[in-house]
């Protein structure tokens, strides 16, 4: 099991799942579909957007949100949310961390949300916009609990410039 889990509850757009994916498999975060997706995993623009590292992807599939708390038991997990009382990074994510995100055009069910009002954060914004896109959302939140951890397993320093 991956130190870093990604969660997307229902995604509906396929260019955001294949980046998604894509920055899962350059971080080493594992992948957890929650269906209905909207969109075939076979879709052209999925994998475009994934490029060539599909083969790389720790990926799992769930047919609903209570499947996936079902087989995941005690998994400390973050739910990114607009409404979220508290700033992402004011959380110490422990591993394994699973950060939890809804679909692009409603988010996570609200009836998730009250449930678990302490596991809610946010990215902070300027107020009356609406979101930022889901995933450049993902990516922030990766990276801060990659960090939080000294980015571990993950090469820090180019040759480039040497």
């Amino acid at each position: 099991m991956a130190d870093v889990n990604i969660v997307l509850h229902e995604p509906e757009i396929p260019q955001n799942t294949g980046n998604i994916a894509r920055t899962c498999a350059a971080t080493g975060a594992a992948l957890h579909l929650i269906r209905p997706l909207g969109f075939e995993i076979t879709d052209r623009n999925l994998k475009r957007a994934g490029l060539d590292y599909w083969d790389k992807l720790e990926i799992y599939y769930y047919d609903s949100i209570e499947e996936f708390f079902e087989k995941n038991p005690g998994a400390d997990f973050y739910l990114f949310t607009t409404k979220a009382p508290r700033v992402y990074t004011d959380v110490e994510y422990r591993y394994p961390c699973y950060l939890v995100f809804g679909k692009e055009t409603k988010g996570l069910p609200e009836d998730l949300l009250r449930r678990n009002l302490d596991r809610c954060v946010r990215l902070p914004m300027r107020e009356n916009l609406r979101s930022l896109n889901l995933s450049n959302t993902v990516a922030v939140a990766v990276f801060e609990a990659l960090r939080q951890h000294g980015f571990e397993g993950l090469k820090a320093e180019s040759e480039y410039l040497k």
